[in-house]
């Protein structure tokens, strides 16, 4: 770890886990919560939708967990170079992710994931010390950890769907298009059952992927010799074999293909995008690196990369404004397929304003503020 130090591929890996995590965000925020949950009926939103559910959902946040784990590194490097105590730094910074995180759930998008981030950087904390192979040991052992608590969500679930007394549009969204105090009062009100749910469906899954990417800051991942990107390589046409079928039957599962009858491969497909996921994020990481690269990459996107808290952030708040009363009102305008293109759009143009905002100040809206309460 002698040898660590930011890379621009770490940032443009975060910019494109940034844009994979909007396209899977927006349709929370732009339909009502039984549009969501509920297959679409036309056949192009059932395409979009099955593209979002096997190729983005979970993928994305994964590499973007993963680059948080490779943070911790540097962090602690910085403060070594700088005679700062590294605990009271990063204890510090989580607190300050769990106060922007609370902001931005109530206020911005109740799916917010820097609460539980804040949380898991505590468990993170514990296992700091691993030797890179025990900090995979651990990330390996996540997954069985994840299919249990995708099949507690799956018996939760079961049991609202078959619950003649929930209705499952009554659960809330559809206020999310009116205007700010109310859309608010909709956020305060879904947050503590949003949260509870993302603790089940992304907590293992995002704490392996935080000490995968201690290991790999551990190991020098980035570098042009790495062994870990290598091994990725040769192992490439087993996650393929192992990601696509996964994935598919996941997407198949969440969005009704698989008649309700079939119960067991329901919870199959359910439960095994615990190891779909992963595979298939492995195999995002190394195209991402590869691109990055052989090509280059506009500085704007680089910078929102670098500046992923504000870059995050922005979308949602952009988001907010086309779908809100309090914005373009197109609340509930866009079926599933429709939205693909949008929530691209929206993702690219918060992350340009980013860009455009830390190329005149030096860094994002943000992050002063999160370096200022971590003292760094």
């Amino acid at each position: 770890m002698n040898t660590l130090q930011r890379s621009s591929e770490v940032d443009i890996v975060r910019m494109a886990a940034l844009i994979g995590i909007c396209v899977v965000n927006v349709p929370f925020m732009a339909l009502p919560v039984e549009s969501v949950f509920i297959p679409p009926d036309g056949f192009y939103d059932k395409i979009a939708a099955f593209l979002v559910e096997g190729f983005f959902q979970l993928k994305f946040f994964i590499l973007f967990s993963f680059i948080f784990g490779w943070g911790m590194a540097v962090q602690s490097r910085s403060a070594e170079s700088k005679g700062q105590s590294f605990s009271r730094r990063y204890f510090r910074r989580l607190a300050g992710l769990a106060i922007i995180g609370v902001g931005h759930a109530l206020l911005v998008f109740s799916g917010d994931i820097l609460v539980l981030y804040a949380l898991l950087g505590l468990f993170l904390w514990l296992i700091k010390d691993y030797s890179p192979r025990n900090l995979m040991k651990f990330a390996a052992w996540m997954l069985p950890l994840s299919m249990i608590f995708l099949t507690i969500i799956a018996v939760l679930i079961d049991a609202v769907m078959t619950d003649a007394t929930v209705s499952v549009a009554a659960v809330g969204g559809a206020t999310l298009g009116g205007g700010f105090l109310e859309a608010t009062e909709a956020r305060l009100s879904d947050w503590p059952v949003t949260l509870g749910f993302l603790v089940l469906l992304q907590g293992p899954l995002a704490l392996g992927a935080f000490a995968a990417g201690l290991a790999a800051a551990k190991t020098d991942f980035f570098s042009q010799k790495s062994e870990g990107l290598n091994l990725i390589q040769q192992r490439l046409p087993l996650l393929v074999i192992v990601s696509l079928p996964l994935n598919a039957l996941y997407a198949a599962v969440v969005g009704g293909l698989v008649p309700g009858h079939y119960e067991v491969l329901n919870w199959l497909g359910f439960v095994s995008i615990a190891i779909g996921a992963p595979a298939l994020s492995l195999i995002y990481l190394y195209v991402f690196i590869r691109l990055s690269r052989a090509a280059k990459v506009p500085r704007l996107l680089v910078l929102a990369g670098q500046n992923s808290l504000s870059s995050y952030v922005a979308q949602g708040v952009l988001a907010g404004f086309v779908f809100g009363a309090y914005g373009l009102e197109l609340f509930h305008s866009f079926g599933h397929a429709a939205l693909l293109p949008v929530s691209l759009a929206i993702a690219l143009a918060a992350m340009m304003l980013v860009g455009v905002f830390a190329k005149i100040f030096g860094r994002g809206p943000l992050e002063p503020i999160l370096r200022k309460i971590s003292g760094s």
